[in-house]
């Protein structure tokens, strides 16, 4: 749910292009300056390169201030709002918005499905979101589920977000079908690696797609299936109640509705998350061009929070305590990064403005314009918290073979490995 977009695109575009003309791509010789990056409008937040995640940093930045009674800057609204197409639809991010989107702008249902959660969490907004939730469901697949770029095959992370934004706007994901007669639900758990998937401990996961046929367990996936088969969002409040997460139940309990069998789907899922946090107190991925896995600071903030919405704050304190230590690194001046760390802090009940030694809020705040009613006089915060790397750039360029690979859900939806955006 942080820092998706910078390799979404940048994937998509590997994926989509090697099938057509691999070839060609290999055989075409790069440009020979990069082109200038856009200017960042001033009603954004992040000082980096907003080409391919403008709408989600802003989205989770205001969603983030909101949690924590921030009024956000009218003009960063505005700014969000403005990306949106007439249809609803939104692109990553537009740097002229002014121009009207065609057949030629990259739809991207990720940016929607955070923009919903932001505009819906701030509200006033009631119209706008209303024609975003219209847009993903008019791009949803014949399978229920939705792709990053509408029109490519499903996979289990953008159909989460989809389905967390549609619930977060008042929709029922069991209700929301496809033209073929498929709901949100039966287009995400079929991405559950189930009773008999081997090994044992991979069972409650969830697949970011099939690799030849095989589901492979992706956290990011998981992550992100938890809070869709709850029915939540990101902005997730301390839970009333605290259990242990359990693992997958097997064999898995007859549901009375699509909704039952997703929560079902989302304990399971809670449950691996729970299990894969315990030896380290973080998650882990392999990069492109590492032999061995790295601590995964986005991925661990996010099993934070989907811990917290099923109920098992304190199968998450550990993860918790290890983001304080090491997250300083992976979330400076990064909008999404440090809207996250907040989310995170806020599910679990934690001070955001005393994390680890730092104010998350006003690192947040410092990256954009000035929230309503802060002195505008404020100095840039920086963080005073020692530890942890976690935090690769993700302008990596990604084939499409590797895209097939487990653990590219975490590259292809983008969120994970930019540290500053």
């Amino acid at each position: 749910m942080n820092v998706r977009r910078g390799a979404a695109a940048l994937a998509a575009s590997a994926v989509l292009c090697a099938g057509a003309a691999p070839a060609a791509l290999a055989d075409t010789a790069p440009p020979a300056s990069p082109s200038a990056p856009p200017v960042i409008p001033s009603g954004l937040y992040g000082k980096a390169d907003p080409t391919y995640d403008g709408v989600w940093r802003q989205s989770f930045a205001l969603l983030a201030q909101h949690t924590v009674g921030v009024k956000p800057a009218a003009q960063a609204v505005d700014w969000l709002v403005g990306q949106s197409c007439a249809s609803g639809a939104y692109a990553s991010f537009r740097a002229d918005p002014g121009t009207a989107c065609d057949d030629k702008t990259m739809y991207d249902t990720n940016a929607a499905a955070a923009a919903v959660q932001a505009l819906t969490a701030l509200g006033g907004q009631d119209a706008a979101v209303r024609r975003t939730v219209d847009w993903l469901k008019s791009v949803q697949n014949e399978d229920g589920g939705w792709a990053y770029v509408p029109g490519s095959p499903s996979e289990a992370n953008s159909t989460s977000l989809v389905i967390s934004a549609l619930a977060v706007a008042g929709e029922k994901p069991a209700e929301v079908r496809s033209k073929a007669g498929k709901s949100a639900y039966e287009g995400l758990l079929p991405f559950q690696l189930g009773c008999s998937a081997e090994p044992a401990a991979d069972r409650g996961s969830f697949a970011y797609q099939p690799v030849d046929g095989k589901l492979l367990a992706n956290p990011d996936a998981t992550a992100a299936a938890t809070l869709a088969g709850l029915g939540r969002g990101a902005a997730v409040p301390p839970p009333a109640e605290d259990t242990p997460a359990a693992p997958l139940a097997c064999p898995a309990p007859a549901a009375a509705d699509p909704a039952s069998a997703a929560r079902s789907a989302a304990q399971g899922a809670a449950g691996y998350l729970a299990e894969a946090l315990r030896k380290d107190g973080h998650l882990t991925a392999v990069t492109p061009g590492a032999d061995q896995p790295t601590p995964d600071t986005g991925n661990t903030a996010d099993a934070v929070i989907a811990l917290a919405a099923a109920g098992h704050e304190q199968s998450a304190a550990g993860a918790l305590e290890w983001l304080k230590a090491n997250s300083a690194a992976w979330a400076k001046g990064s909008p999404a990064a440090l809207g996250t760390l907040v989310l995170a802090a806020h599910a679990t009940g934690t001070d955001p403005k005393s994390f680890g030694g730092a104010d998350l809020v006003a690192e947040l705040n410092a990256t954009g314009p000035a929230p309503q009613g802060a002195d505008t006089g404020a100095t840039t915060v920086e963080s005073e918290r020692s530890g942890g790397s976690g935090g690769q750039n993700v302008w990596w360029i990604v084939g499409a073979g590797a895209a097939a690979g487990t653990g590219i859900g975490i590259l292809l939806s983008g969120r994970r490995k930019k540290n500053q955006l």
